[in-house]
């Protein structure tokens, strides 16, 4: 069941360990392998979301270097930039010391150090305060942390439903898109056949998600001769090596998709059988203008799915394995005219208004290369299709002697996601796989474990019933089936301070953090008492609108108080954040702490087998800090939450760690799945093992299992893999997941917003939910595009982040900085000199809701209509242990600062989150711009700045020069 060594996605020979490692002998009598450390300790890699195995080399107590788990199935040994520079971003000067209380203005940086007693006293009697009276008065925001299976937790139990982490500006577009449809997404719950796909389509895909693995993965591509396609507006990393770049106009992904689906259906190319079998694709949908059913499914008395046999020309159950459904045609069933999905499906995208010809000009893409392509996906899917000799058994009972594939796969990631059309475009590309018949089949598109769940997956989100001293019925966070289930009150307003699963935000499957601090500023839909956030820049790389966001941080009310009345806020690091927190909790280093990478959260998973992992401390802390988690712990202890405390009201737990082997989220089920039972032989489920964190530890850090050859694919419906996922505690039953390519939730949303039904949107909110809840994906203009004088504005403006940084982190690395300490704006060269623009000209980047300067450098590798630069490059004086001279603060720019983060007023005067109207996804990539070079006097440094932070007590002066390895160096030569 466990394996040091799994057989996996990326264990190709090539990536397994070699037999001897140790270096030839040379014949200078030169040492190229010496001893660099005491001890080697294995964990998992922070500086990515990727969690990449690594050995961290100890010497004397200290980091001495880094390098690559061979062992561990994610990254099998390889290792980035980032992965290596861990050993500067743990001793980065900018590291927080102690605990801290403001004491000047808030934003000034001014703070006296307080003892962890304080620090605890004062937090517990505020958030005590709060639980007595009134729990959703603190609202709870975590960033991109990897523990939000107890964060998340920890607010239900406290009874807030003000919960949500990083993804609501991150790409929950790609998540609620994929488990909507399919039951599973991109990046971390599925990814592609890298040994057997032929054709690979990335669809705005930069390099900072999943970077090893995918460099892996197209390693194996390019050796075998697979063509890749890149979707991207900018020709930057996996987009520079793929074999075809189309650089498309951003935010015209879906309609691009759209075409080729219109040129799939046209020519007949669709894996009819493979709708049938795994999609809702057949089933009857009413369709009666004006009554309350229209467009739902429709059922039996029992509250069957039905379709209509073609043999028996009569309604039969939908998930009958002996009847044969129709796909296409018009039937009556109990005096309801009904049609298939299918035939929805056709009617809408075989209208010409979605052929190559009508969408070309809009997506800045060639007719005749979008027939291509589409020639080509068809080609590879049902000419080239591949058969592995593995006999398997569906969810029917029916036996298949080989396990057959259609070698066509897609990735997806933020440059779909991030735009306020981006949920219909992830759903767009879902279809087009699923029409292709090759989700989860041998070369296509795989999930990972624990997915695929049924779409949407459960729970529903909790926060209905917000009372004192009371936990929350469920989690905050969840998936909605229809309106019934929105979490806002008898006039429709929303309970959430950030206005998720309301009506301008309906499956905000993770929450609106963007939102967070202008509604919590308005107090929009009510005032709160206190905001307490983990990890998350939001005063800065994080927050759309920065100017006004500070303002807002810092507005005070008519009496003199501040309008967010406090701020709690834990980071490692002196962020642009910190200075704007009344309380900062410090928290360690990755290196120094606990942290569980979860099946209840984002786990390690690959498509061969379920895997989880942990962090554990291989260095103690040199500074009075600790790990948030434990805190959080030590919070809920003292606040004497259900589930923190034991029957005589006890700490129910010491510290993250013992939480991590105690706790159990259902019977015997808890944070990690392998080494369960008193014994440690149980997996997935099993009583508490007191010495899991060793197993872990002792196996390098993670836990893994590997399918067996009839498990790993069709897990949608196949028998094997649904009886494992039960027994893992996956999921329920073990039923078919059937893919939702028409949307029945959807259109429940647009039934009430026609007046049907118990739950009714406000009126001035009717026709945004009719265009938008549409159970088919469509394609619309991003909304800044409708809102603004293209004319005056005729660029996109993107931001991507390198593949050598990851969020904010990198600029204080004193390694990766090297790299890249000021970001330019990249322009097509032609576009340059249309605008009588040079080479490293300094410009005002321009948009409605502001400018921002900075200098620019002439590419091809562009879509001409776009300008795109680096993200997060750019600092603020007095943050990251940077010095005032640092390239970051003085030539570097941050375009979050014309980002807007509400749009622009509509006919009535209403301005909504710039979000994607389905999910509240963050609509970074929709901001329009012209640039103007500058005057003479005004080139050289960039603009806006901003008064300098002062540094926190008892902090040095930023170093002139950063050493890493000098006193390693001075004993071994001491020793010679």
């Amino acid at each position: 069941m466990n394996s040091a060594a799994p057989r996996g996605a990326n264990s190709a020979p090539s990536q397994r360990p070699l037999a001897d490692t140790r270096a030839p002998n040379e014949r200078d009598g030169v040492d190229t392998s010496p001893s660099v450390s005491d001890s080697i300790a294995k964990t998992t890699c922070y500086m990515c979301a990727c969690r990449c195995g690594i050995d961290v080399h100890i010497k004397d107590g200290k980091v001495r270097y880094i390098n690559g788990n061979k062992d561990h199935p994610v990254n099998r040994g390889v290792i980035c930039g980032k992965g290596s520079a861990g050993i500067m971003q743990h001793y980065s000067p900018a590291r927080l010391r102690k605990p801290l209380l403001r004491e000047g203005p808030r934003g000034s940086g001014e703070f006296r150090e307080i003892e962890w007693g304080e620090a605890f006293a004062i937090a517990t009697e505020r958030l005590s305060a709060i639980r007595r009276t009134d729990p959703k008065k603190l609202a709870f925001f975590t960033g991109r942390d990897q523990s939000q299976s107890l964060t998340g937790w920890w607010a239900s139990q406290f009874g807030t439903p003000n919960f949500a982490a990083h993804g609501g500006f991150c790409s929950v577009n790609m998540a609620a898109g994929g488990l909507y449809t399919i039951g599973g997404s991109f990046w971390e719950f599925g990814e592609p056949d890298w040994d057997n796909t032929k054709y690979f389509m990335l669809f705005g895909v930069a390099e900072d998600h999943d970077s090893n693995p995918i460099k892996i993965g197209l390693g194996k591509l390019k050796a075998r001769g697979a063509k890749v396609v890149s979707v991207n507006p900018c020709r930057t990393g996996y987009n520079a090596i793929a074999d075809d770049w189309i650089g498309i106009r951003p935010g015209t992904d879906g309609l691009f998709v759209l075409a080729l689906i219109h040129e799939l259906l046209k020519a007949g190319r669709v894996d009819l059988d493979y709708l049938l079998r795994y999609t809702n694709a057949h089933v009857l949908v009413v369709q009666e203008p004006g009554a309350a059913d229209d467009g739902l499914f429709v059922r039996d008395g029992a509250g069957n799915l039905l379709a209509w046999d073609r043999v028996a020309k009569a309604p039969a159950n939908a998930t009958d394995p002996e009847a044969k459904p129709a796909l296409t045609g018009s039937y009556t069933v109990n005096g309801r005219r009904c049609v298939p999905a299918f035939q929805l499906i056709a009617d809408r995208y075989l209208d010409e208004s979605y052929s190559p010809d009508a969408v070309a000009e809009r997506c800045g893409v060639g007719a005749d290369a979008i027939r291509r392509i589409a020639a080509e996906l068809a080609h590879v899917a049902f000419e080239e299709a591949i058969e592995l000799p593995v006999a398997w058994t569906d969810w029917a009972g029916r036996r298949h002697e080989t396990i057959k594939g259609r070698p066509v796969s897609m990735h997806a990631m933020r440059g779909i996601s991030a735009h306020s059309n981006g949920f219909h475009t992830c759903r767009a590309i879902h279809l087009l796989q699923v029409l292709l018949g090759t989700v989860d089949v041998p070369g296509g598109f795989r999930f990972k474990p624990p997915y695929p769940r049924c779409a949407p997956p459960g729970p529903k989100p909790a926060g209905k019933d917000v009372r004192p001293m009371t936990p929350l019925e469920g989690m905050p966070l969840g998936f909605v089936s229809g309106p019934d289930d929105l979490l806002v009150d008898g006039a429709g307003r929303p309970t959430r301070i950030d206005k998720a699963y309301s009506w301008e935000a309906p499956l905000a499957a993770h929450g609106l953090m963007h939102s967070v601090i202008r509604n919590a500023w308005a107090g929009d839909p009510y005032q709160i008492d206190t905001l307490m956030m983990y990890m998350s820049n939001m005063a800065w790389n994080s927050s759309m609108n920065t100017v006004e966001t500070i303002a807002m941080l810092t507005d005070k009310d008519a009496s003199g108080e501040y309008k967010i009345p406090f701020i709690i806020y834990s980071d490692a690091y002196y962020s642009e954040t910190v200075p704007f927190a009344d309380l900062v909790l410090p928290d360690t280093t990755y290196l120094e702490r606990h942290d569980c990478i979860s099946l209840l959260d984002r786990p390690i998973s690959h498509a061969d087998g379920p895997g989880d992992a942990i962090r554990h401390p291989v260095v103690q802390p040199d500074r009075d800090v600790r790990p948030f988690q434990s805190v959080l712990i030590e919070l809920g202890a003292r606040l004497g939450l259900p589930g923190f405390i034991d029957e005589g009201g006890s700490a129910k737990y010491h510290d993250y760690a013992d939480y991590i082997v105690n706790h159990e989220r259902t019977p015997g089920i808890g944070p990690l799945a392998g080494w369960r039972g008193k014994d440690g032989r149980s997996n997935g489920k099993g009583e508490v093992n007191p010495d899991q964190l060793q197993r872990y530890i002792d196996n390098g850090g993670f836990w893994h299992h590997d399918f067996s050859d009839d498990q790993r694919y069709y897990k949608m419906g196949n028998r094997a893999y649904l009886d494992f996922a039960v027994q893992m505690g996956f999921i329920a039953k073990a039923e078919p997941i059937v893919f939702q390519l028409y949307s029945e939730p959807m259109q429940r949303f647009r039934l009430a917003a026609r007046g049907h039904g118990k739950s009714q949107p406000p009126e001035a909110e009717r026709g945004r939910i009719e265009a938008y809840m549409d159970p088919l994906p469509f394609w619309y203009a991003p909304f800044e595009d409708e809102a603004v004088d293209l004319q005056k504005y005729p660029l996109h403006a993107l931001t991507q982040r390198p593949m050598h940084m990851y969020h904010s982190w990198g600029s204080q690395n004193a390694w990766l900085r090297q790299i890249t300490s000021q970001n330019r704006l990249f322009v097509h060269s032609e576009t340059a000199a249309r605008l009588g623009l040079a080479d490293d000209d300094w410009v005002w980047i321009e948009s409605i809701n502001g400018k921002v300067k900075g200098q620019i450098k002439l590419i091809d590798g562009v879509n001409p209509d776009t300008v795109w630069t680096w993200n997060s490059i750019g600092k603020r004086r007095g943050s990251w242990g940077l010095k005032d001279d640092a390239a970051e603060s003085n030539r570097g720019f941050l375009l979050n600062h014309i980002i807007g983060d509400l749009t622009p007023a509509d006919g009535n005067g209403k301005r909504y989150s710039n979000s994607d109207p389905v999910t509240g996804q963050a609509a970074w990539f929709d901001v329009r711009v012209r640039i103007v070079k500058c005057a003479a006097e005004e080139a050289g440094f960039t603009e806006p700045q901003f008064e300098r932070f002062r540094q926190p007590p008892n902090v040095g002066p930023s170093p002139d020069v950063l050493r890493f390895g000098a006193a390693f160096r001075m004993k071994r030569e001491a020793a010679e």
